[in-house]
């Protein structure tokens, strides 16, 4: 099966569970793309691989339309039902691929992506279909999990990723994420991380992992090496884990005018 038909089962399965779950749901990051766009001339935004729809119901009040676009049917349907249960009547949701965006050239004002792209097989493809639908000037804003520049490290976290989500595709390294971005003819305006702390408990539930791959998870964290467990700050009790930590970014890019 390839990773987009994954995408679409795993997440076509765990719709509802996205909706409600509180590290997508909420989070200062949102907080954050809220106060950067506000201002703007934000006529028209695409919300990409929009999942529970978290961020363009964040956003719909900002905008005259808003575009929600997803791969999962499914997916679509829950964030429907979710943001328009908050009142929002300027929301158009479309089924489709976050690499072959359907819309034409010079769409939209912003495009908006959070908590996706390590699902996304071809993220170079992704960045250039996202710079095309950009107006001149027009704002992209990412937010994603990025893996450590170490080569262990990083091998570590996507393992432990993929573990427990098989339509994992893969975090990229920050210094991945800045290179191509410019090399698509975006400028960079802000880039910042932060850290993100997963509830072990809560992030297996998500995915409805079964209690033998959870065990199976839980076992493999718990025998990584000491400066693997002092790096993610792995926390456990009784030989159970309870969290880790992770990175994620906030990248804001503006399209060239006239590229």
């Amino acid at each position: 099966m390839d990773n987009k038909k994954m995408v679409i089962n795993q997440f076509g399965s765990n719709a509802r569970n996205y909706v409600i779950s509180q590290i997508h749901a909420k989070g200062k990051d949102l907080d954050f793309i809220r106060e950067v766009v506000k201002g703007g001339k934000n006529k028209v935004l695409l919300d990409v691989a929009t999942g529970g729809g978290h961020v363009a119901n964040a956003l719909a009040p900002l905008f005259k339309t808003v575009t929600a676009l997803d791969l999962t049917p499914k997916m679509l349907a829950q964030a429907e039902e979710f943001i328009e249960s908050n009142g929002h009547d300027n929301v158009v949701f479309v089924q489709g691929d976050a690499e072959d965006l359907p819309f034409g050239d010079k769409s939209y004002d912003v495009v908006t992506c959070r908590v996706a792209p390590h699902h996304f097989p071809n993220v170079k493809r992704f960045i250039g279909e996202s710079f095309r639908v950009l107006t001149d000037g027009g704002m992209f804003i990412l937010v994603d999990n990025v893996s450590p520049e170490l080569d262990g490290f990083d091998q570590f976290y996507n393992k432990v990723e993929k573990k427990r989500d098989p339509s994992h595709y893969r975090a990229y390294k920050k210094s991945e994420w800045i290179s191509w971005i410019e090399e698509k003819g975006f400028s960079i305006q802000l880039f910042r991380t932060f850290k993100k702390r997963f509830v072990f408990d809560e992030w297996c539930r998500t995915m409805n992992l079964s209690s033998k791959d959870k065990e199976e998870l839980n076992n493999y964290m718990i025998a990584s090496p000491r400066e693997v467990i002092n790096f993610f700050s792995i926390e456990m009790e009784n030989n159970q884990i309870q969290s880790f930590q992770g990175e994620a970014m906030i990248l804001i890019a503006l399209k060239t005018i006239n590229a």
